[in-house]
């Protein structure tokens, strides 16, 4: 990764002379890790979907942070994921996506080799102001199917989530039940021939308890969803930080699928739900072994 130069490579030089030594050992860590992934970067330093090796270390070394001290993320099954492009298809939850940007973290820190997860965004988010831009040089996309299509065939590994806002913002007591899965990552995954690894987010679901959902109110602000929680709104921004509650990634066997991304809707859905019963099964499982939701 190239070394950044001038004013903000010497304030990046004195906050690592500031921070404490962990988080420098830590910062050492992404580096050596970003090395070993290949990447091809204009001379402007961004890869073919805009990404910054620059900005994207920014983003790991903050995800790492709470990935390591906060939500002390433990994965299970990570070295069945296979080579070359796949979908990583996950369960949502948690109000916002911490979710996601913990199974990102937990490629890059743990899949030997390491691995830059791609999001698929909402289509809402080019919406807000920065964020669309700060995305993009992170690693991240609008999901559409084109852009799914191009970071799959050029090998990439692709996050969806296929309960969308609908597994997000879900209800307290919902928690671990499946909501309905959108159609479009199996017609990907028969289009491009990639495999499907599914992973159970055990933790999340917790995070940041839903108690209603005041969608008509949240329809008036162009919003997908306003939940309310215990400390939201009633603490303002502050409500929505998550609990310390540790995460549990499940990494399911490669699923291979075959067939016309075209078929009728019928035939699609039986190949999700094969999908969906794997994570079911990942999920009940994870729950089976863990001893408490902080431990």
């Amino acid at each position: 990764m190239a070394r950044q130069t001038g004013i903000r490579g010497a304030l990046s030089d004195l906050a690592g002379a500031l921070l404490p030594l962990s988080l420098r050992d830590l910062g050492s860590e992404i580096d050596d890790r970003m090395a070993k992934i290949p990447s091809e970067l204009n001379e402007y330093g961004y890869d073919r979907f805009a990404m910054s090796p620059v900005d994207a270390r920014s983003a790991l070394l903050n995800a790492a942070v709470l990935y390591r001290y906060y939500f002390r993320v433990e994965t299970f099954g990570i070295e069945q994921l296979p080579p070359g492009g796949m979908l990583l298809i996950a369960n949502h939850a948690g109000q916002l996506p911490f979710d996601a940007a913990m199974l990102g973290a937990s490629l890059f820190l743990e899949a030997e080799p390491p691995r830059i997860a791609r999001g698929m965004g909402e289509y809402w988010i080019p919406q807000l102001p920065f964020v669309s831009v700060m995305a993009a040089r992170s690693g991240h996309q609008v999901g559409t199917p084109e852009n799914c299509t191009q970071l799959l065939d050029a090998g990439e590994c692709v996050m969806v989530f296929p309960e969308g806002v609908r597994g997000m913002n879900k209800l307290f007591r919902d928690r671990y039940k499946l909501m309905r899965f959108g159609l479009g990552f199996m017609r990907l995954a028969l289009a491009t021939g990639v495999p499907i690894v599914p992973v159970g987010i055990v933790g999340s679901e917790e995070q940041n308890p839903g108690l209603l959902n005041l969608e008509r109110v949240a329809n008036l602000f162009g919003m997908p969803a306003l939940p309310v929680t215990p400390t939201f709104p009633l603490l303002g921004p502050l409500g929505l930080l998550p609990m310390p509650v540790r995460y549990r990634f499940h990494f399911g066997a490669p699923m291979h699928f075959e067939g016309d991304a075209g078929e009728e809707d019928a035939a699609i859905e039986r190949r999700v739900n094969e999908v969906r019963d794997a994570l079911d099964g990942l999920l009940k499982r994870g729950r089976e072994q863990r001893s408490g939701i902080f431990s």
